[in-house]
């Protein structure tokens, strides 16, 4: 029987974002491909430092020791490596006791094209134009930004979106970008009641909070058992148009944690109290200032074309 890869949230993981390959791809930048190649193979059991999508994927690995009869959770390297130099990027996945058994090595080309065959719900890298490509593409990707936090060794996770143009699309973001803020806050007023279609990482929040609703059950059956999966929305939307976002959340059957509607306010504020293990917005003016904080950019939607043209 094939293995049931459509039946797992899967996501899809850079070496660049799983690990920190500065050093690496100052390297290849330096002395280019050969040197680079040597460089890796001289130092394959020289582990890398944890990268910033670590703690976000150590811990939802986490979820098949929780769920250990449905293995939920499928995380696959994609990498640009070739297969040999990719060698030290699987070494240091043994190294750190990830379950992460599954791969792809491109050779230098985008591995965009073959995400679906992967059935992901999400592909991180620190590569900007293999996560633009992929968006471009209708697939949900992220860059993942030079930030670090101070990791512990709780199971807790933590989970930060935005709202607009990363969970839901960009229909409300574009009356604000063309009419401004009172025309937004009007148009939202009005249609509270119609929910906004869904964004890139719509799937995946829903698959995250089909294991919130496992959590509860487990909860039932089991009084000492304590939840380890927290959501939260940092959003800049605030009263009235906090309506609209809530009915949305709704339609879709899913719930979240907290909800934090700021307007206008510093979202850093929020999230160095609530220290995410990731955090994703689409634009890059409430994620470049951010310190500790795993920051993810979802270049997609009207606020990052703009900045294209």
């Amino acid at each position: 029987m094939p293995y049931p890869i459509d039946k797992k949230l899967v996501i899809a993981v850079a070496s660049s974002a799983l690990f920190d390959l500065s050093e690496s791809h100052q390297i290849f930048k330096e002395k280019g491909v050969e040197e680079y190649k040597k460089y890796q193979e001289q130092n394959i059991d020289r582990t890398f430092e944890k990268g910033v999508a670590f703690p976000f994927i150590k811990r939802l690995l986490n979820l098949n020791n929780i769920f250990s009869e449905e293995q939920p959770v499928e995380v696959i390297l994609l990498s640009r490596n070739s297969p040999e130099t990719g060698l030290r990027a699987f070494r240091s996945i043994k190294k750190y006791d990830l379950n992460i058994t599954r791969a792809a090595f491109f050779s230098g080309s985008s591995p965009y094209e073959y995400l679906p065959a992967f059935n992901t719900s999400l592909f991180l890298s620190a590569d900007e134009n293999d996560v633009r490509a992929a968006c471009e593409n209708g697939y949900a990707a992220g860059r993942v930004l030079d930030a670090r936090m101070e990791d512990d060794e709780s199971d807790e996770l933590r989970i930060a979106f935005d709202f607009d143009g990363v969970i839901a699309n960009d229909d409300a973001e574009k009356v604000y970008q063309s009419k401004g803020m009172e025309a937004f806050h009007l148009s939202e007023q009005n249609n509270a009641t119609i929910p906004l279609k869904p964004g890139l990482l719509a799937n995946l929040f829903a698959r995250i909070a089909i294991f919130q609703k496992m959590e509860s059950k487990k909860m039932m059956e089991d009084r000492n058992y304590k939840r380890i999966l927290k959501t939260s929305i940092v959003t800049a939307r605030n009263a009235p148009a906090h309506e609209r976002l809530i009915n949305t959340l709704k339609s879709w059957g899913v719930d979240v944690n907290e909800a934090f509607f700021l307007g206008g306010i510093d979202k850093a504020r929020v999230l160095d109290v609530m220290h995410p293990h990731i955090f994703f917005d689409d634009q890059l003016g409430h994620l470049s200032h951010l310190k500790n904080i795993p920051a993810v950019h979802i270049p997609f939607g009207i606020t990052n074309t703009q900045k294209i043209k």
